[in-house]
């Protein structure tokens, strides 16, 4: 079999998965809770190695004392910490998140910047975050955006090799279409965290088992063989 048949089979199988992650999860959306880009920011930043829910516990109180990038650029740096130290790593992001403020401040007039390459630069962005910043403050997608969750699920689906986000993303950038790049995200978070979990996955109640190269069922699943390779001429967006 040629690259392009093999290539052509994994994208129409991704696009499979897209709809069925559609179906099963149809209202799929950022569970962070935010007003302005400046607290997608800020409350991205906070979610690394801690959860949804406890960003959410800790980010009233942090916006309601300091609520935009020029409040947090001159905030007392030990308030900060004490603010967001439940988070974890409180320390240093407390002072990526300051830092970032700063520049937004100081550069861009106090508003998140909307290109990719700007956001980079700040303290503490790397691409997850900004991916999330243009997708859901500024509905660009520009990336797909890679947490642990999506990691797992896309090489347990054998949509990529690699382990590096970066490589990652640029995978799943070739087999999905760029509206669908961000609610893909999602969508793979919300099935790793009900389904496809780290530790035991639960392959037997998966809707994408017999799409899974990783899946353990105690028996192969068979009656849903060849549906996708139908089915995947819909268009993902339906």
């Amino acid at each position: 079999m040629s690259i392009t048949r093999k290539w052509s089979a994994k994208q129409q199988r991704s696009l499979e998965i897209l709809i069925r992650l559609k179906r099963l999860y149809p209202d799929a959306t950022c569970t962070l809770n935010y007003e302005t880009p400046v607290q997608l920011m800020v409350a991205t930043i906070l979610s690394a190695q801690c959860t949804d829910e406890r960003v959410n516990q800790v980010t009233p109180g942090l916006f309601r004392q300091f609520p935009d990038a020029v409040a947090i650029a001159s905030a007392d740096i030990e308030v900060l910490e004490t603010l967001v130290r439940s988070t974890g790593f409180y320390r240093n992001k407390a002072k990526n998140i300051q830092g970032a403020c700063r520049m937004i401040v100081k550069e861009y007039g106090g508003q998140v910047p909307k290109q990719m390459d700007k956001l980079l630069k700040l303290p503490g962005v790397a691409r997850k975050t900004a991916n999330v910043v243009l997708a859901h403050a500024y509905g660009i997608n520009q990336g797909v955006t890679v947490d642990t969750h999506v990691k797992r699920l896309s090489q347990r689906l054998g949509l990529t090799e690699h382990t590096d986000p970066i490589r990652i993303e640029r995978d799943l950038m070739g087999l999905l279409p760029q509206e669908d790049w961000e609610n893909w995200s999602i969508r793979l978070i919300y099935h790793g965290r009900a389904i496809c979990k780290a530790r035991k996955p639960d392959c037997d109640a998966c809707v994408l088992a017999d799409l899974c190269t990783s899946a353990d069922l105690a028996e192969a699943t068979t009656t849903t063989t060849d549906s996708w390779k139908t089915n995947a001429t819909v268009t993902a967006s339906d």
